[in-house]
């Protein structure tokens, strides 16, 4: 086995290394180039790739046995403008290292990557482990686990790198966004004329303001509708004929998105077109020995109103990273150096219990 102060040195030197290569969502290709240099360096064979994702297997991976995947990505959100730091530049500083994805979610990527190799050539395991470094999460892209999850194989269950505080989510909202479309007839304004689609859409536009879904999760609680954009009229003087608005879904683990949409549907007058049902809600059972083993190593658990890689994989999947979700997308992001060193103890603390028995 790997010495775990070596595993943390390499985990933020590689972290640095990301820091100062740009990966905005969709444009990828360095740092999955810089991910294959790194795992080589470290001696791990039969790497492969998919477009900007990088994933690997065991020494030993025996098909036989269960699957454990570890799942984080290596896209990032473009710097907002609010940075006063170089986005690009790794700055350490009080404890802290700075640079865009530091802490979403480059931390539970190395740290995850350190857990890798701290297993990577044991023979005698119960189970095998299979890690994927994935691309575009942040826009939730096809290109990304979407397209990568039939080439990894029969996986068991997933352990998920996002910033968690090395909290365990054990649930995850899933997304759909609606477009919503209502047809007025166009009239003169001054004369009273015509049937004004945004007064119609109004009504609509309330329920989906008060409506409560019956069934309420205990880690997620309802599934949240939220209205985030309206279109309609182009002249001060022509009554609208078109309104087209737009809702956020936020769905608990009570429902499938279809579900949700077809009760929508049946509640509301205007048209109602989702522009996709891929990205599911989330959840493991709190007895899933993984959950079990994280609790016994003082670990709470929680429902995460944001989602994930999760998003696309149907096993049971658990949501436990470093730093913090606070920090994500924020203007100088960072990540706290103790935080990666102590997310690599965690992680090795918790497979160590599932993976000897």
């Amino acid at each position: 086995m790997k010495n775990q102060d070596q595993l943390y040195l390499d985990a933020v030197a590689l972290l640095k290394e990301m820091i100062a290569t740009p990966s905005l969502s969709r444009d990828e290709g360095a740092t999955a180039d810089l991910l294959v240099r790194f795992m080589q360096r470290c001696g791990i064979s039969d790497i492969r790739r998919s477009g900007n994702n990088v994933w690997a297997r065991n020494k030993w991976f025996n098909p036989e046995k269960p699957t454990i995947l570890l799942n984080s990505h290596h896209d990032t959100v473009p710097p907002n403008a609010g940075y006063t730091r170089a986005p690009f530049l790794p700055v350490e500083e009080d404890g802290k290292l700075y640079g865009l994805g530091s802490n979403d979610a480059g931390a539970s990527l190395v740290s995850l990557l350190a857990l890798f190799r701290y297993f990577y050539e044991e023979r005698d395991m119960s189970h095998n482990f299979c890690i994927a470094l994935t691309a575009e999460e942040e826009v939730s892209g096809k290109n990304g686990m979407e397209s990568l999850v039939a080439q990894l194989g029969e996986i068991d269950f997933a352990l998920v790198g996002e910033p968690t505080e090395m909290q365990m989510a054990i649930a995850e909202r899933g997304l759909v966004v609606l477009d919503c479309h209502v047809t007025g007839r166009a009239g003169h304004a001054a004369r009273n004329e015509g049937e004004n689609a945004i007064y119609k859409a109004l009504p609509d536009i309330e329920w989906f303001r008060n409506y409560c879904f019956p069934k309420e999760s205990d880690l997620l609680g309802p599934v949240k509708m939220t209205v985030t954009v309206i279109q309609a009229g182009d002249r001060h003087n022509v009554v609208p004929d078109r309104c087209t608005f737009t809702v956020d879904v936020r769905v608990n683990d009570c429902y499938s998105n279809a579900e949700v949409v077809e009760e929508i549907a049946q509640r509301v007058s205007c048209e109602v077109v989702p522009r996709s049902l891929r990205l599911t809600s989330s959840s493991i059972p709190e007895n899933h020995p993984v959950v079990v083993a994280g609790k016994a190593l003082g670990r709470s658990c929680y429902g995460s109103p944001t989602m994930s890689d999760q998003a696309f994989l149907r096993v049971p999947s658990l949501k436990m990273g470093v730093g913090s979700s606070s920090r994500s997308h924020i203007a100088d992001e960072y990540v706290y150096l103790q935080e990666i060193k102590e997310g690599i103890a965690l992680y090795i603390a918790l497979m160590d219990s599932l993976v000897w028995k």
